[in-house]
């Protein structure tokens, strides 16, 4: 199985730290945020990775190279200007090949063991949800008792969680999509509409590193927890 890293991102909340950085690239208990994943991916056996790349992405391959010294393969997306994450998912699909693969978010933290993905039953996409953070309160989508999630978050038949930004999906999610940018949140609510996304509550550590602030609670949560 592949994964995706997405990390195309510009990082605006994150400045000033991003004005010469790209946010995957920021170091965190001293160890760039994106590396995380890489690690926790091949500790599973998931060794082929694409990662996308705009915004100082030059940085993000001068960093990481091929991969070989996380015991990776690594390919690269390189976009322009950033597609948006569904759109610059398409665009890589082409690396990813014809099977389900590993999404994660590259500004993103959680001790997820990725293996409970590989041998998930998958119709077109797999999510994994976390509780609701301060900076999200209201959740994303709803997960019902019976595995599947709902577009609506207010829905009586299930309970609103957030997305962790780490999910399995299939390429087949992708078939019918717009041209130009998107957000992957587009195909995943057609696909809750037609019940063929299905979620899993991870209740473990989880962080979105979406502002400096929270870089810094991040950094002192791994130092004091390991």
């Amino acid at each position: 199985m592949k994964a995706m890293i997405l990390a195309a991102g510009l990082g605006k909340r994150m400045r000033p730290l991003t004005d010469n950085t790209p946010k995957p690239l920021l170091l965190c208990a001293g160890k760039p945020l994106i590396v995380y994943h890489i690690e926790a991916l091949v500790a599973v056996g998931v060794t082929e990775i694409v990662i996308n790349h705009a915004y100082l992405g030059d940085q993000i391959e001068a960093t990481l190279g091929d991969g070989s010294d996380f015991g990776a393969s690594i390919s690269y997306s390189p976009e322009k200007e950033p597609l948006n994450t569904g759109a610059g998912i398409a665009k890589a699909l082409p690396l990813l090949g014809d099977k389900p693969f590993i999404l994660t978010n590259g500004d993103v933290w959680s001790d997820y063991n990725y293996g409970q993905l590989l041998n998930q039953p998958l119709e077109l996409a797999h999510l994994v949800m976390v509780t609701n953070p301060e900076h999200n309160p209201q959740g994303d989508f709803s997960l019902k008792k019976d595995g599947r999630l709902l577009p609506d978050r207010d829905s009586a038949d299930g309970v609103a969680l957030t997305y962790s930004g780490i999910s399995l999906l299939h390429p087949r999610l992708f078939a019918f999509c717009p041209h130009g940018p998107f957000p992957l949140r587009q195909p995943l609510i057609e696909a809750m509409k037609e019940q063929r996304v299905s979620a899993q509550h991870h209740q473990g550590r989880w962080t979105d590193v979406g502002t400096p602030e929270r870089l810094e609670a991040l950094e002192q949560q791994i130092l004091a927890n390991g």
